[in-house]
């Protein structure tokens, strides 16, 4: 049985890959196919509780988009935000999500994005906008104001 474990390690390093490095490019991967799913949803009108092409909300959107690299999560935004790694503003990746919480009058409700670029200084997410739909944002005021917190469910 170690012998089946040490044949594909001595492979790994005999080829001059370094196992973290291996496992950073599944990662990449599967960050790449969940971002490239969300942004295949650009321009699908915004229908709350929708999850196809036709229609689609942020939950939907984030939900479907994950669902491709073996991922699930729960339908809705609010019970999404419970699943995986809480990080800070700096430390976000594409890929993560970011979850946002509105008020209004008496009114309050929890939206979700995916990341799809992240550096010092700028910070994109791709989401189901109720007036826009699907659509690729810039953190700005608006948003930035309201964000409640954000998750790492690709490990």
């Amino acid at each position: 049985m170690a012998r089946v474990l040490i044949i594909p390690l001595i492979l790994i390093f005999s080829a001059g890959i370094d196992p973290a490095t291996a496992q950073n490019k599944k990662k990449r991967k599967k960050i790449d196919k969940a971002v490239r799913v969300a942004r295949s949803y650009i321009g699908t009108p915004y229908v709350y509780g929708g999850n196809t092409k036709s229609g689609i909300d942020c939950s939907g959107l984030i939900h479907n988009a994950y669902k491709t690299i073996g991922i699930t999560l729960p339908r809705t935004a609010k019970e999404q935000s419970k699943v995986g790694n809480k990080k800070m503003e700096g430390r976000v990746r594409p890929g993560d999500i970011v979850y946002f919480k509105f008020k209004e009058k008496r009114s309050k409700w929890w939206h979700s994005g995916m990341i799809t670029y992240a550096d010092d200084k700028t910070i994109k997410f791709i989401h189901a906008s109720s007036s826009r739909g699907v659509v690729e944002d810039t953190m700005n005021g608006y948003y930035t104001k309201n964000v409640k917190f954000y998750r790492r469910v690709i490990k």
